[in-house]
């Protein structure tokens, strides 16, 4: 093909509809006029794309898959969905034709289901199921799969791409943000590398909204709010309760050790009587390291023993826990709340819509490089406005899981987020926001 051909395919499909906004279907329908009138509609005409989503969901994988098919369509490409993850490989595979059929991206979870199946030999599963996935990919005459995951889903794709040479692009996805995906936040004049993954901008929103929330019944009670977060080994999503208002947080880079767990309580007593309102609001993430009195050593909360086919364990329980040890220490009322599965939860924001847009470019990029082992990520973080494929790249596939907070995000000695972490969020949901009655009332003293 023509050199100046690919360039000017990646420019157009630079501006495909990343949802169904206003002028979506219009957009769409003069893209596909622009690219038959180019002869390049044929371009992978008789090849097969696949797609599948597994792990935990996200409010961003309905809009990732939207934005890989509307592309991969314009490609000439056929486009399969591979339900409920690598799952859907084994056995008879389980596969639905998605090329022609309308795909709603703006509804959270994911449509082709999910699953936490390791096709490769694990602790819990010793069995190596990669030939039946294998024998599944060539029944279906699938040609390109497209994974989108985190770690573990990506992190198995990766070796088939190694051991088979199955052509395979990574999508990234993960509540946690926590994924190696090599992004740099500039702030002023500095650079640190962090992360930016589909999914934790509509999560990230859902918890500063949800933290906002809880001010108004804290405030009426005059209590102390425990609310657990989730993030297994990182403290990303966290940091978005302090745009709800939370004063204090706790995040699994910094253990509470015994030490810590004394200066801790002091510091929440502190911040507690200074609240002109007697209304304190801590977040904690759900795999922070906590120091157990009983059993006298540092440990995570769980709330089951089983661990998937990744060897991961189920946490939760950890806001109970604080929530019960201020109540017994400090004599003040504390509540725990699991913020749960809300933030998975729930429709995709439009920051997310854009942004799995843009990396959907860049997979166009890789195909038509047939660059493979590989996955798009976000170069820069930037706002809403800049999120282009100028500011996407690539990475290796392997090796990309958990990924922590820059040390300069985070003081432990004050246990809450600092102003690099609040201009790195500010980029992608937007300003703090605390609701609040600020009423006041004069006092009426008796005659």
């Amino acid at each position: 093909m023509h050199p100046g051909r690919v360039g000017r395919i990646s420019f157009i499909l630079l501006f495909l509809p990343f949802g169904m906004c206003d002028g979506c279907r219009a957009s769409l329908k003069n893209i596909n006029v622009k690219v038959k009138d180019m002869r390049t509609d044929k371009l992978f005409n008789g090849k097969t794309l696949a797609i599948l989503s597994g792990g935990g969901d996200t409010p961003a994988i309905n809009s990732s898959i939207e934005s890989v098919r509307n592309r991969a369509s314009m490609l000439g490409f056929k486009v399969y969905g591979v339900l409920r993850g690598w799952k859907g490989l084994l056995g008879d595979g389980d596969i639905v034709d998605l090329t022609n059929i309308p795909y709603n991206g703006i509804y959270g979870g994911t449509a082709l289901l999910s699953s936490r199946t390791n096709p490769f030999p694990s602790s819990k599963q010793p069995e190596d199921r990669s030939q039946q996935i294998l024998r599944n990919i060539e029944r279906y005459k699938i040609d390109v799969l497209v994974t989108i995951g985190g770690d573990d889903t990506n992190g198995a794709a990766k070796k088939m791409y190694e051991k088979y040479g199955i052509p395979v692009i990574g999508f990234p996805k993960t509540i946690d943000n926590d994924l190696r995906t090599r992004t740099i936040h500039h702030y002023k004049g500095q650079q640190f590398e962090t992360v930016l993954c589909p999914g934790f901008p509509s999560g990230a929103m859902a918890i500063k909204k949800m933290t906002s929330k809880l001010h108004t019944t804290n405030e009426s009670h005059q209590r102390i709010m425990v609310l657990e977060v989730m993030g297994r080994d990182a403290g990303w999503l966290t940091g978005s309760a302090s745009f709800g208002g939370a004063q204090m947080a706790l995040i699994p880079e910094v253990e509470m050790t015994r030490e810590r767990k004394e200066f801790f309580f002091e510091a929440v007593k502190e911040a507690y009587m200074r609240d002109p309102k007697h209304s304190l609001i801590i977040a904690v993430s759900e795999g922070v390291r906590w120091w157990d009195d009983e059993k006298q050593e540092l440990g995570m909360v769980y709330a089951s023993a089983d661990t998937d086919e990744y060897g991961h364990p189920r946490f939760g329980g950890v806001s109970g826990v604080i929530a019960s040890e201020i109540n017994r220490r400090l004599g003040i009322e504390a509540r725990g709340q699991i913020s749960g599965y809300i933030p998975r939860a729930g429709k995709c924001y439009e920051y997310d819509r854009r942004l799995t847009s843009t990396l959907a470019d860049k997979v166009v990029d890789l195909l038509l490089r047939e660059d493979y082992g590989k996955m798009a990520v976000m170069r820069d973080i930037v706002p809403y406005d800049e999120l282009e494929e100028f500011h996407a790249t690539e990475i290796e596939m392997g090796n990309i899981g958990n990924f922590p907070l820059p040390a300069n995000y985070y003081d432990p000695n004050k246990f809450a987020f600092t102003e690099q972490y609040t201009d790195f969020l500010t980029n992608i949901i937007g300003a703090p926001y605390r609701m609040e009655f600020n009423q006041q009332f004069p006092i009426v003293i008796p005659d």
